[in-house]
């Protein structure tokens, strides 16, 4: 997500050819704000958990619902809104996500009125619903305004301000919704004030996310947009052949669903384990800037790994950077102080290339069945619901360090992706 994803590309240019670049300019300048947009309320959820686990007297487990509802949406809605999306159009699309995203913001405000983790809850899948019809909307519009040969850079490109988005959004999390101040009660205040205090602390930073996002919208509504044209990937030489057949994808869609729970996991907890170290002057405030180096790791790995992988095989590139991590992560679990600190937080910059390496390896060589196959794996990303959850089980039973042992386990798989299971085996003809 982290989070950088979805890269799910259109199979044609639709209808915008013979049309001059210049009248794409300005689109994609209003599509790269939102990708940006959706980045930075990603990532603001790994600020957003150790609030509400405060604030609610949380476990573990627990704090894990909010990842668990915000990556849920994607595994629930990403069908429907697809087929939500090819009725009304693209723009339509953006204009809708926009507004459903906005109203999960709004909710927000409520919840925080009455003090109601599950309102919370419930205005996350909201909020996440209406980034995956944005993301549904998107990246297949980002590809087609343009040349079909340069399409993945339009792609990398906006994604790159994705990436920009989760790397502030825990810089600014700390400032408007975390505080350095803990409840010592010498003001006479009681804990159910300072309760009330520290949740109240939400409502104008997502009050704020949802005014912009409402003007997006409108203004997605009313600017002259090209008109993109939607081709079936189905056709008569793909018919009998089973998505199944091809190794290559099924265990890139299970790759991708370790990915993002590994890469969700860690970010959830930083804030915590960093916290946990035991280090002087450490506060939750403090901590939680630090998360945006696990994030700007990814963003400038990213420009690295490009470069990289121009010398390098993707997969030896992939698994180079899974061994990295899970050797950081076993270094962060049996270290403490600043070392684990560093070592964690170093995983983002292994973390940069794995998505996009672990989608176009998985749809390689698909063919007619390439936007299907781009279904099946950005619907894995539901591993960003199931892997956190996990972790807080085992965090909560085993102790928080040890638990990261879970991602660790994850990266192992995607070593194997990259070295064995990314090579493609065409399925003979029934």
């Amino acid at each position: 997500m982290a989070l950088n994803h979805g890269p799910l590309e259109s199979t044609n240019a639709g209808n915008t050819a013979g049309q001059a670049p210049g009248q794409y300019r300005f689109p994609l300048y209003i599509l790269t704000s939102l990708f940006f947009m959706w980045g930075f309320l990603t990532a603001l959820n790994d600020i957003l958990i150790p609030h509400l686990k405060n604030v609610f007297d949380l476990t573990y487990t627990q704090s894990m619902l909010v990842q668990f509802c915000f990556f849920g949406a994607y595994f629930l809605v990403s069908m429907p809104a697809g087929s939500v999306v090819a009725k009304i159009g693209y723009q339509r699309g953006l204009v809708l996500g926009l507004l459903v995203a906005g109203l999960g913001c709004f909710l927000f405000y409520p919840a925080a009125g009455v003090q109601v983790y599950a309102l919370f809850l419930a205005a996350l899948f909201i909020l996440a619903s209406g980034i995956t019809i944005l993301q549904v909307s998107a990246n297949p519009y980002v590809t087609a305004l343009g040349r079909p040969e340069t399409a993945s850079i339009r792609l990398t490109m906006t994604q790159a301000f994705n990436a920009l988005g989760t790397t502030i959004a825990p810089l600014v999390g700390a400032t408007l919704i975390l505080t350095a101040v803990a409840f010592t009660g010498d003001d006479g205040q009681t804990i159910a004030e300072f309760k009330a205090q520290e949740a109240n602390s939400v409502k104008l930073p997502y009050l704020a996310l949802g005014g912009a996002l409402w003007v997006l919208a409108f203004i997605m509504a009313v600017v002259n947009l090209p008109k993109i044209g939607h081709q079936s990937d189905i056709t008569d030489d793909a018919k009998g052949f089973s998505l199944w057949d091809h190794s290559h994808l099924v265990l890139g869609a299970v790759s991708i669903f370790l990915y993002v729970g590994a890469e969700v996991a860690i970010g959830s907890f930083l804030v915590n384990f960093i916290t946990d170290l035991g280090m002087s002057n450490m506060s939750e405030k403090r901590a939680a800037e630090l998360v945006a180096y696990y994030w700007g790791g990814a963003l400038v790995g990213r420009f690295i790994g490009a470069w990289v992988m121009t010398k390098i095989s993707a997969g030896r590139v992939l698994a180079f950077n899974a061994a990295g991590s899970v050797a950081l992560i076993v270094l962060a679990v049996v270290s403490s102080g600043s070392v684990a600190m560093v070592a964690i937080l170093a995983v983002g910059l292994c973390n940069s290339i794995m998505f996009p390496t672990i989608f176009s390896l998985a749809i390689k060589d698909l063919g007619a069945f390439t936007g299907r196959g781009s279904g099946v794996v950005c619907a894995a990303i539901v591993g960003g619901a199931i892997v956190p959850l996990m972790q807080g089980v085992l965090a909560d039973s085993i102790g928080l360090q040890v638990s990261f042992l879970l991602p660790a386990i994850c990266y192992v798989f995607i070593i194997y992706y990259g070295l064995v299971g990314c090579k493609v085996k065409q399925p003979s003809n029934p």
